[in-house]
């Protein structure tokens, strides 16, 4: 039973799992009276979708924002969706798109893994969700290349 059970639940699960790609996902590390972060990744996604929400029990509150300059002035704002156009790579990096992690439980130190939850609107309105396991680590080491996940 424990077989057929399984077997069904990676079937069910499959089709979701090619369609949206993250890679070189890393959450800036905090100092300890800290209560906000960033998530920064790279997401492709085989159709036209949508990411509409993000979530992690290291935080409270978790936003998809934007970053621009408006007269000289660096403004962020919350989006209510971020536009994953088929085949292109969308990437959320400092100083543009990316996840915000705000009431934060715990300081995020160098080294910590922080579990992070997108949602994922295809344009037939149907949601998925991609889990994504992502260093912690400093300002200055971030570009470097991290290993891909596919959900």
């Amino acid at each position: 039973m424990k077989r057929i059970t399984f077997a069904v639940l990676i079937l069910a699960a499959f089709p979701v799992m090619a369609q949206v790609t993250v890679k070189d996902p890393w959450v800036r590390a905090t100092v300890s009276a800290q209560k906000a972060t960033g998530a920064f990744m790279q997401i492709t996604s085989v159709q036209d979708a949508r990411l509409v929400e993000a979530s992690s029990p290291v935080a409270g509150v978790v936003e998809v924002h934007e970053m621009t300059m408006e007269k000289d002035i660096m403004k962020m704002r919350a989006v209510t969706a971020l536009d994953l156009p088929a085949g292109k790579t969308v990437e959320l990096k400092p100083g543009g798109y990316h996840v915000m992690l705000m009431d934060l439980k715990q300081q995020m130190k160098e080294g910590d893994t922080v579990p992070l939850t997108l949602v994922v609107e295809g344009k037939d309105k149907k949601r998925s969700t991609v889990e994504v396991k992502a260093p912690v680590k400093p300002l200055a080491t971030a570009s470097k290349p991290q290993a891909e996940h596919k959900h």
